[in-house]
């Protein structure tokens, strides 16, 4: 009887050896199968907001991917967002096991930029956006400024995470364009650095901050009304946010406003996760299965609820259009936005 056991383990055992190497057969000629080690490139500094969403991501897509990668995440902070893009063109491997996320300043870059980043993001394989969102330009409580009329009366002192970022190129169109008084000290390396900043009274506050990053990586702040919220930068309002002025209402002419949509347009499709340009065909629509599916798991929903995340997801082929859009934005508006931004 002893021996029969046995012979019936070792013959479960061999099944599933049997099974393995089938399953690993199958995804080898599977031309769409990632395998190995997928690495989500957060472009931020560790726990700010961009590394928390590329986390949650992280532990989540990978058992929804064909192939069953081991996914995992790798912080990769400089020149807001800017490092990680040229990384994707450079230097990652277009097989599937890289991936970035970051905020917007990377997007607009190439089009606004006084430098050639050297890539062009329409050209990026968009694997899908988390959410929507809107940005904001905020003051630590203790500041005289109370609302955004203010700021057109008084300096405020900004925190920026450096040239292309969102910090540094939105309080300067602001300034042109509605007569506030910004003034951007850059070179915070990220989320973490401006927090102690503003807690510190090192600078007044930050403007371009999105709504979903604040709530998740100092959501006290929101609580306890220790910052205040002078403007919201998006297509639309925060439903969240119904008394803070949305932007482009403050727009004085519909050039500008044109104008300010380029700027901002990249909150539509906050959280993007993004793959190399040239990506197969067959694992672009891997990785963006993967991340629909995602979208709808249960213990991935649970979890961004605890983390008060905002999950009103883009797909990949929605933000590729999104993104070719802005890239097809007539050369008159661009120009201004670069004459602005050269000043």
């Amino acid at each position: 009887m002893l021996n029969s056991s046995r012979s019936a383990l070792l013959f479960k055992a061999c099944l599933v050896t049997a099974c393995v190497g089938l399953s690993g057969a199958a995804f080898a000629q599977d031309p769409a199968a990632i395998t190995g080690q997928v690495t989500i490139y957060a472009a931020g500094t560790a726990g700010g907001g961009v590394d928390l969403f590329g986390r949650l991501l992280g532990r989540h897509i990978g058992r929804h991917i064909v192939g069953e990668p081991n996914v995992v995440v790798q912080v990769m902070p400089g020149a807001g967002g800017i490092r990680a893009a040229n990384y994707l063109v450079q230097t990652a491997p277009r097989d599937g096991t890289a991936m970035a996320i970051f905020a917007g300043g990377p997007i607009l870059e190439p089009l606004i930029g006084d430098r050639n980043p050297g890539y062009d993001m329409s050209q990026f394989t968009w694997i899908g956006a988390i959410s929507k969102d809107v940005s904001l330009c905020l003051v630590r409580k203790e500041s005289p400024v109370k609302t955004f009329e203010d700021a057109t009366k008084q300096q405020v002192v900004v925190a920026g995470t450096g040239a292309g970022s969102e910090t540094d190129t939105l309080p300067v169109v602001l300034n042109e364009l509605l007569g506030s008084k910004f003034k951007v000290v850059t070179g915070y390396l990220g989320s973490q650095q401006t927090f102690l900043a503003i807690e510190s009274g090192e600078v007044d506050g930050r403007c371009g901050w999105s709504l979903s990053s604040l709530k998740t990586t100092k959501p006290d702040w929101l609580r306890d009304k220790r910052v205040t919220l002078l403007v919201q930068m998006g297509l639309q309002k925060s439903p969240e946010l119904p008394d803070v002025p949305l932007v482009l209402d403050l727009a004085k002419t519909d050039a500008d406003r044109q104008l300010l949509t380029l700027l901002i347009g990249t909150t539509a499709i906050s959280r993007p996760f993004v793959a190399p340009p040239g990506l197969p065909e067959a694992k672009a629509r891997n990785l963006r299965r993967a991340f629909g599916a995602t979208m709808k798991d249960p213990a991935f929903l649970a979890e961004a609820a605890i983390m008060q995340a905002e999950v009103d997801p883009t797909t990949g082929e929605g933000v590729q259009k999104i993104v070719a859009t802005m890239y097809a934005t007539p050369k008159p508006v661009v120009d201004r936005v670069k004459k602005l931004l050269s000043h």
